[in-house]
């Protein structure tokens, strides 16, 4: 299953990727007009329609011996997607294990277990306002889509590109980070570079 959908996302399939991509899109976009509720039941409607179209179909193909009688969408009635007791548990504790983990990493840095994580979490939360006030939620939802039907495609195409320029910007990422620690351990300079602290001979 995860093989598939990995297969979606780097364009294996060009046209069913392009298919759900352009569904998913629409759907989205169609919620800001109408209901997730008529959204929903327009999809089904729509899909049901199709569906049953293309069932009757081959039905009277088969009828005027024009057709094997093969079912449509025997590929999609065969796809096996069940869990057994236990895939079932070992998801379940992985989800267990990834939401206790996350609410002991939102109470060390609310109560402030270690100051310069919290004051990096009010500084992303402070952007975020600013984030919210200049879209809603499913515009964000909409561009989280199309990146991950896109980006992981791009970094594979110019990977070596994106990483210099990803290490070019944690190396300024650290440096920055440095100046915060010596700032809060009382702005000492920064540490001797050369060996055993020895200066370097004057020409």
């Amino acid at each position: 299953m995860a093989s598939k959908v990995m297969d979606v996302i780097y364009w294996k399939d060009t046209e069913r990727t392009g298919m759900i991509l352009t569904g998913i899109v629409v759907g989205l976009l169609s919620l800001f007009q109408l209901s997730v509720i008529s959204v929903l039941s327009t999809v089904s409607l729509a899909v049901m329609c199709f569906t049953i179209s293309v069932r009757i179909y081959y039905q009277v193909l088969y009828i005027l011996n024009w057709g094997d009688g093969a079912h449509p969408f025997k590929s999609y009635l065969g796809m096996d997607i069940s869990l057994s007791g236990e895939e079932t548990d070992l998801y379940m504790q992985k989800a267990i294990v990834l939401a206790m983990s996350a609410v002991e990493s939102l109470k060390g840095l609310f109560f402030v277990k270690n100051l310069l994580e919290s004051i990096k979490l009010l500084v992303l939360v402070y952007l975020v306002t600013y984030l919210g006030e200049l879209s809603n939620g499913l515009t964000l939802l909409i561009i989280s889509v199309i990146a991950v039907f896109s980006l992981p495609l791009f970094y594979r195409q110019r990977q070596e590109q994106v990483d210099n320029v990803v290490a070019q910007i944690q190396g300024k990422i650290d440096n920055f980070k440095d100046t915060l620690c010596r700032i809060a351990h009382g702005g000492g300079p920064p540490p001797d570079s050369t060996p055993s602290g020895a200066k370097p001979k004057s020409q």
